[in-house]
């Protein structure tokens, strides 16, 4: 018995013990101070003490010399009315970083009165008044700065040299100009911030206009394509003035290249604009480069006709034009059978310095044409086989009076005088095949009129190297 007693006790005297453990530390957390220890004793600051340097503070501030202070016990209590809501909470601020102040009771209010509230904003408005007439040599000076390297600049990009020697492209050389001038202008700027002491700015500037450049450049997309495709045109020179060229369709003379189309006349006098961008991607066929250039038509013959003697006929008459190259020969060859005659290619070479293109194939044209007749080939017409079933008969057609009768498909040209006489007058009567100058007249003319605005250029060499002469 005297065992379990004591059994008992030890394991009471631990439960006590083992519940009293965690105590002290639950205490320490729970009274463990949020902000700054509050003093006692000695070290505890004097009411007026605090009130005194509150006050002397607020009265070295504009706007805060009528606050009324009363301390008690370390709580600051702040009566009155002030001009602006930030004040209340600059003054508040203020008391809080006095030494002994345990806590703040704010009851500040605004001031209602009208001449009150706007005598700070006037206030500002005048110290923002005096410190631009303070600043304004300064900006005076700065601004002078940026306009003198400014003009620097354009002084130097006005002259010809060294622009024409670096590139001898027009089109190029203004826009090395227009670089070296922009880069004295921004150099211009950074100076002038520099002086003014805000070159801070120019970060946010140049941000600003990056940003704003990059929405402009998507909105005038086009635009810059064809400002680009411009700059590679007038570089590569794929044409020049008065060349005849056909691209996307359309066939005409160059006139000139513009910073942003390529303006063309056709046969008419029209006036064709085509985008640079889309003459930049397109396929371009000129026609002028090469002086030399070959015309080719086709003419159908009688199915039965001597073939051979056809073709040496055919070559005999276009050898016969002055007009056309004795190098490269002209050629003819039998184009294809078909279902009533036999078709004959026909081709020449002609010089397009002298010689009119469409001139000189409608001449040939003519003149083989006449040469097959006038040797007993016939160039018939298409031919129709027909069949009738038996029924009426059809009745007989007699010619009218003082009419010849028409002629059979295929039927060979009369051979009496009047029909040599005829063929001979073809033949003979070669009709004018110079050059069309009336178009090319009319380019000068327009070419005179604003030579400044064409980017091509008229030395006689493009991308390829010098043209072959005629």
């Amino acid at each position: 018995m005297p065992f379990i007693v004591s059994s008992f006790r030890t394991l009471l005297l631990l439960a006590v013990l083992g519940l009293a453990g965690p105590w002290p530390a639950v205490a320490q957390e729970a009274v463990a101070p949020a902000g700054p220890v509050i003093e006692i004793g000695e070290a505890v600051t004097a009411d007026t003490e605090i009130r005194s340097r509150i006050e002397a503070i607020f009265s070295q501030i504009e706007g805060l010399g009528g606050i009324r202070v009363d301390v008690s016990s370390g709580v600051v209590t702040l009566g009155g009315q002030v001009e602006e809501a930030a004040l209340a909470r600059k003054a508040e601020d203020l008391v809080s970083r006095v030494a002994g102040v345990v806590a703040i009771e704010n009851a500040l209010t605004e001031q209602t009165a009208v001449s009150e509230r706007l005598r700070p904003v006037i206030g500002r408005f005048e110290r923002r008044l005096q410190q631009s007439l303070d600043y304004l040599p300064l900006v005076l000076f700065a601004g002078f700065a940026w306009l003198l390297i400014g003009f620097a600049g354009w002084i130097l990009a006005s002259r010809r040299q060294p622009w024409t020697w670096l590139t001898p492209n027009a089109f190029i050389a203004d826009l090395l100009r227009q670089s070296v001038w922009l880069a004295f202008v921004v150099l211009g700027a950074v100076v002038a911030l520099d002086i003014l002491g805000a070159t801070a700015v120019l970060g946010t500037i140049i941000g600003a206009v990056g940003i704003i450049g990059l929405a402009i450049g998507f909105a005038v997309k086009d635009t810059v394509e064809n400002y680009i495709a411009s700059i590679l045109l007038s570089v590569r020179q794929p044409f020049q003035p008065r060349d005849i060229i056909a691209l996307e369709g359309v066939q005409g003379y160059v006139i000139r290249l513009t910073s942003r189309a390529t303006i063309l006349m056709d046969a008419d006098g029209n006036h064709i604009r085509i985008p640079n961008a889309t003459v930049f991607k397109a396929n371009i066929t000129n026609y002028t480069r090469n002086p030399e250039r070959r015309f080719t038509f086709q003419l159908g013959i009688d199915a039965d006709s001597m073939l051979h003697q056809a073709l040496e006929v055919c070559h005999r008459a276009l050898a016969g034009l002055g007009f056309v190259l004795p190098q490269p020969e002209p050629a003819a060859w039998i184009e294809e059978v078909g279902d009533s005659n036999v078709l004959i290619g026909v081709a020449g070479w002609i010089n397009q310095t002298e010689t009119d293109f469409v001139k000189a194939r409608s001449e040939a044209i003519r003149t083989v044409k006449t040469a097959l007749e006038e040797a007993g080939f016939a160039l018939p017409e298409p031919i129709y086989r027909l069949r009738l079933d038996a029924g009426a008969a059809l009745p007989d057609i007699k010619p009218e009076a003082g009419r010849a009768p028409a002629p059979r498909a295929g039927a060979r040209p009369a051979t009496g005088s009047a029909g040599t006489a005829r063929s001979a007058a073809g033949t003979a009567a070669v009709t004018d095949t110079a050059v069309d100058t009336a178009v090319l007249r009319k380019i000068d003319n327009e070419r005179r009129q604003a030579p400044e605005a064409d980017l091509l250029s008229e030395s006689g060499a493009d991308e390829l190297g010098a043209r072959p002469e005629a």
